[in-house]
């Protein structure tokens, strides 16, 4: 034992301890992560209807699709909205609705000497017929234990969410004592990096991408001649959250590529000679986790392709001998990569509605 010389156990990842002694403390991991999930989807299972709210943001959020040219009129009666109903040309000029594609109308009693009677106004509210142009989809159970499979499916998606920080705390102190201080580092790196990309995959799939997804799946059923005016809630729920779960995963790509270069697995080279294959992973990946529609698998393997670029030119430089000079050529790239991520939420934000223009002919 003299012979060799002994560093501090903080350098060295902590004491040793036997096979059993690692089994306990995995085995208290375990039970640790599943009260921490049991709690949290107790929590959401009381708060479901909330959490329901949150997951049907994005479908209120959905632009409506209605093919052909013709006026299209929103009937409320009070605070209720009844229906949308496209109206030909002579019936816009009888009822007066106005030379605007959309136009709302407000059905309300009214006494006619003593007789109670319905009567419609046309309403100029800017917000009602901006209403007109969002989609009325109503989530249904069509069996009748669904009520129960949806609030299981909301507490474990959303159990998940809640409990995910402490699992990955108890995860950390099982993992970091076999740690040494350098491991250590790169893995707080690691997780501070990925938590945020996470977040912001699963940001861009809530507020951007979600709403295209959707309305471009009612688009393509009225395509086919479908109704989609009911949609089952286990399956919008389900589909929703994967969604979004693998559109964070996919923005986790960077942490990996940028450790597997770290350990000499991976290079610049060796990345810059991929991009044909990256184009073809991530359009599957947009067709495995988006809608089976063009135009959605694109807007995710858009961004998906942006970060892998992003993570090549660290690759490269990492590997350049003069950093203050390829430190000015990454700002350079990344200022490129923005102004194309700018024109193409300009393009997506204003040339969209013309794209939907065109299909509805």
């Amino acid at each position: 034992m003299g012979d060799f010389p002994q560093e501090p156990l903080e350098d060295e990842g902590g004491p040793v301890k036997s096979f059993l002694e690692h089994l306990e403390d995995f085995r208290w991991l375990l039970v640790k992560c599943a009260v921490a999930l049991g709690l949290s989807m107790l929590l959401c299972l009381v708060a479901a209807n909330y959490v329901i709210g949150i997951i049907k943001w994005p479908l209120t959020q959905a632009r409506a699709s209605f093919p052909g040219t013709n006026q299209v009129v929103s009937v409320s009666f009070g605070t209720n909205h009844l229906a949308n109903f496209p109206i030909t040309p002579e019936q816009q000029q009888l009822l007066n609705t106005g030379t605007n594609r959309f136009a709302a109308v407000t059905v309300e009693p009214i006494m006619l000497g003593t007789n109670p009677v319905l009567s419609w106004r046309v309403n100029p509210d800017p917000a009602a017929i901006a209403d007109i142009q969002r989609m009325h989809i109503e989530l249904v159970n069509l069996t009748p234990a669904g009520g129960f499979f949806v609030a299981f499916q909301v507490a474990f998606y959303g159990g998940m969410v809640l409990c995910a920080p402490f699992m990955l705390y108890f995860i950390a102190s099982f993992v970091f004592p076999a740690l040494r201080l350098k491991e250590r580092k790169y893995i707080y790196r690691a997780l501070f990096i990925g938590g945020g990309l996470f977040a912001v995959g699963v940001s861009f799939c809530y507020f951007v991408l979600m709403p295209v997804a959707l309305a471009a799946s009612q688009m393509y059923s009225q395509w086919l001649g479908l109704g989609a005016l009911q949609w089952r809630a286990e399956e919008y729920i389900s589909f929703v959250c994967k969604f979004m779960l693998g559109m964070g995963l996919g923005f986790e790509l960077p942490v990996v590529i940028l450790t597997l270069v770290k350990i000499d697995v991976l290079s610049y080279v060796t990345l810059r000679k991929m991009w044909r294959y990256m184009i073809v992973i991530n359009l599957v990946l947009g067709a495995l986790l988006t809608t089976p529609e063009v135009i959605t698998q694109v807007l995710m393997a858009g961004p998906l392709y942006m970060l892998y670029e992003i993570t090549v030119w660290i690759a490269w430089y990492w590997e350049q001998p003069d950093r203050a000079r390829a430190r000015r050529m990454l700002l350079l790239v990344m200022f490129v990569l923005l102004l194309v991520a700018g024109l193409l939420w300009a393009g997506w934000q204003y040339g969209w509605p013309l794209v939907r223009q065109h299909f509805n002919r």
